[in-house]
Parts: structure tokens; C-alpha cells; sequence
């Protein structure tokens, strides 16, 4: 799955962990501060840029430079250390697909810093001494038409290249089976694990990959966002005055979302890989059936298929209270931000405009830490493929007999008697 489109996959991915911590520490320990402070990346009034030029200060042309120079330094070296095949997609496929993304955030938050300037205006109109003309309002709309369209041409990108760079991958484990069908080939339900799951692996990395990095690069991106607005915020009910409030409660309130939700479903893992199995089982017994009359038996069938009503209902009960907490948690999660906020809101200490600033920062905050949770249900499909296709490897790189498929049923297979 890896070796076939990484080079030295291990090696590899423990050396973008490192490299990113590097280029991360030094943009914001030393080159960030620089380029913000020095370099006069925002407005004379200390403001944030409103609209497109946002996207062309002196912070971020430094970014830019410094984002490449970090990328073209990690490709040479791997280029050189382990030249690979799919290297030009694999390491910079990769680095293109961070860069979209990261910059698809910074186009949120572009449209976060255009919220202030809109909602104050809306906000003065609507009082009785307004000074808000119309053509201020509109264009104030016009330069949120040119954000959006701007995320528009980024968000088709990002996905028209991911759709092709996991392509790519799935080309990739392709090539590298069929470079050893002579050896599986005699493993029952090998067909399947080249076409079905090599197909729902890119499919499922698709979706997942691209959320997984938009919600780092979201934290990233508005938990400074957040750090800044907490200066609005002087206390919290029931917990008074802290630093930095609305960061804070933002964590922990997404960190005790992500435990309670994990708790309380910490059984359906278990159930879903139980369900695969099962069917996988009365599934197989019916395809033997197909061409053995000694299979297939009505009581045979009637036994697995009891297997998997048992199992269902085990789910569709825990799937029950589970869907409690998460509907409880979710409407809550709804108004929390409100809630933390009505002493400032009460005593008049912010305006209509900042008020729209932090509710989408803590919004963007939430739903990213809560990620895992949103897309547990994913994440376990992937991990019964990813489990299906390490047996396959495992049982052609260690040449087997033929009975291999018991470890493939073991690990989830569905329909591996195909």
C-alpha cells in the first residue's frame, strides 16, 4: 500500500513529522514574528488586510519563499536518498495538496476578518444615528463576492488534483500486485483485494485524507485567531477571569466533546469490524453454495444469518445511546459559545461585528478537534481495508498455501470467497 508509492514509507513519514515541526518552529519562533512585526505585514490602523490583498502582504510573500524553500529542500533530499518511481506525486503531490489546503484555511480566515468590518456596518445602520451609506455596504459585499470566488477556484483544485494524486496511488498498488500476480493468484478472493480494495482505499484516503489536513491546518490557522479576539473577552461564567478565555474554553470544550463521544461509543469499533465478519461468513457460505449442493444448507444459513441479526441489533442498540450523547453534545455545542459570552455581551463590551468574528473562530476550532469523532465511522471502514490488504501482502510476500484466505476472513473480509 505504501512502499508501492513512498519511498522507504517508515523512514519517510517519520521524517515529514520532523521536518514539519522544524519548518513550523521556525516560522513562528523567528521568521513569523519578523515578517508580521518588521516587515509591516498589516494595515496602518493594525487591523487585519480586508479582502484579497490579505493574500499579498509582506507576511505573506515571506511565507510563500519560505514554504517553498523548506518543500524543494526535503524533495532534493529524498529525491536523492531513495529515488522512487512516483516520487514527483508521492512527496510533491503531497506538498502541493498541503499547500491548497492550508491556503483554502487562510481564505476562511480572510473571510472571518471581512465579518467585522460587514456586521459593524450592519449593525450601525440598524441604530438610530446610522452613518452607513448603502454603497459602503455593497462594497463591503463586493469584496466578499471576490473571498468566496477565490475559495471557489482553490476548493475545485484542491479536489480536481487529490482526485488525480490518489489515482495515482491506487495506479501505483495496481502495478505493484499485478507485478506479483504469478505468486497470488492461487490466493482465493486475490482479485478482489487489487480491484474492490485497492478502489475503496484511494476512495475513503480521498475524503479523509484531504478533512484530516484541513483540520490541522485549521487549528493552525484560527487558534491565533482566537488567542487575538480573547482580548475582547474579559471573564467566563462561573470561572471568572483567565488568560486567553476564549482559546481556552474552546479546547476544552472540544476536548471533553472528543472523550465523552469516544466513551460512550467506544464499543462500535468492535461491532463494525464483528459485522464485517459475519457477513462475510454467510456471504461465503452461500457463494460455495452456489456450486457444492453439500453447502448451503438450509439450517447452515439460517444459523450464520442469525449470527448477523444478532450482531445488527447489538449495533442498532448502541448506536442508540451513542446517537443520545452526540445529539445532546452537538445541541450544546450549539449555544456554548453564546454562553461563554454573555457577560461580555451583557455588560456591552463588544460589537455585532466581533461578536460574528468569534463565533466562527470557536466554531472552526470545535469542529476540527472534534474531527476524529465526525469521522470515526470512516476511519474504522478504512482501517478494515487497510487490515484486509496488509494480510494480502503479507500472505504473498511470505508465500503460503493456498488456505491464506483464512487470515483475509479474519481481518473483515467481505466476500473473499469471490
Amino acid at each position: 500500500m505504501f512502499s508501492s508509492f513512498f519511498p522507504k514509507p517508515k523512514l519517510f513519514f517519520i521524517s515529514v513529522i520532523i521536518w514539519a515541526a522544524v519548518a513550523m518552529a521556525g516560522w513562528y519562533g523567528l521568521i513569523g514574528d519578523w515578517s508580521a512585526n518588521v516587515a509591516g505585514a498589516n494595515a496602518p490602523s493594525g487591523d487585519p488586510v480586508i479582502g484579497l490583498g490579505y493574500f499579498v502582504t509582506t507576511d505573506f510573500m515571506v511565507f510563500y519563499v519560505y514554504f517553498a524553500a523548506f518543500c524543494a529542500a526535503f524533495a532534493a533530499a529524498w529525491f536523492i536518498i531513495a529515488p522512487h518511481p512516483w516520487q514527483w506525486w508521492s512527496i510533491c503531490g503531497s506538498m502541493i495538496i498541503l499547500f491548497s489546503t492550508y491556503f483554502s484555511v487562510q481564505v476562511s480566515v480572510a473571510i472571518n476578518n471581512w465579518r467585522r468590518p460587514f456586521f459593524d456596518s450592519v449593525q450601525n445602520a440598524l441604530s438610530g444615528k446610522s452613518t452607513t451609506t448603502a454603497d459602503q455596504l455593497f462594497e463591503l459585499i463586493l469584496i466578499f463576492a471576490q473571498i468566496a470566488f477565490l475559495w471557489l477556484l482553490i476548493y475545485v483544485f484542491t479536489r480536481f488534483f487529490t482526485s488525480h494524486y490518489v489515482f495515482r496511488w491506487r495506479a501505483a498498488m495496481n502495478h505493484y500486485y499485478m507485478s506479483r500476480w504469478a505468486e497470488v493468484r492461487h490466493i482465493e478472493g486475490a482479485a478482489q483485494r487489487v480491484q474492490e480494495d485497492t478502489m475503496r482505499f484511494a476512495t475513503i484516503v480521498e475524503d479523509l485524507g484531504v478533512s484530516i489536513i484541513e483540520s490541522i491546518m485549521t487549528l493552525i490557522a484560527f487558534l491565533p485567531v482566537l488567542f487575538v479576539l480573547s482580548k475582547y473577552v474579559a471573564e467566563l461564567p462561573f470561572v471568572g477571569e483567565i488568560p486567553a478565555p476564549l482559546l481556552t474554553a474552546s479546547i476544552t470544550w472540544s476536548i471533553f466533546g472528543t472523550i465523552l463521544l469516544a466513551a460512550v461509543g467506544i464499543k462500535l469499533p468492535g461491532l463494525n469490524f464483528r459485522n464485517q465478519r459475519v457477513e462475510a461468513a454467510y456471504r461465503k457460505e452461500l457463494v460455495y453454495g452456489e456450486d457444492d449442493p453439500g453447502r448451503a444448507h438450509p439450517m447452515t444459513v439460517a444459523g450464520l444469518f442469525s449470527d448477523v441479526r444478532t450482531n445488527y441489533f447489538r449495533l442498532y442498540f448502541h448506536y442508540a445511546y451513542f446517537n443520545v450523547f452526540r445529539g445532546m453534545y452537538l445541541q450544546a455545542d450549539n449555544i456554548f459559545a453564546y454562553l461563554i459570552l454573555i457577560p461580555t455581551i451583557a455588560a456591552g463590551k463588544i460589537t455585532f461585528g466581533i461578536l460574528q468574528q468569534i463565533l466562527t473562530a470557536f466554531g472552526q476550532v470545535s469542529n476540527s478537534f472534534q474531527y476524529l469523532v465526525n469521522s470515526w465511522t470512516t476511519i474504522i471502514e478504512l482501517l478494515s481495508i487497510h487490515k484486509r490488504l496488509v494480510a494480502f501482502e503479507r500472505a504473498f510476500d511470505n508465500n503460503p498455501p493456498p488456505d491464506a484466505v483464512g487470515e483475509l476472513d479474519a481481518a473483515g473480509s467481505l466476500g473473499a470467497a469471490e
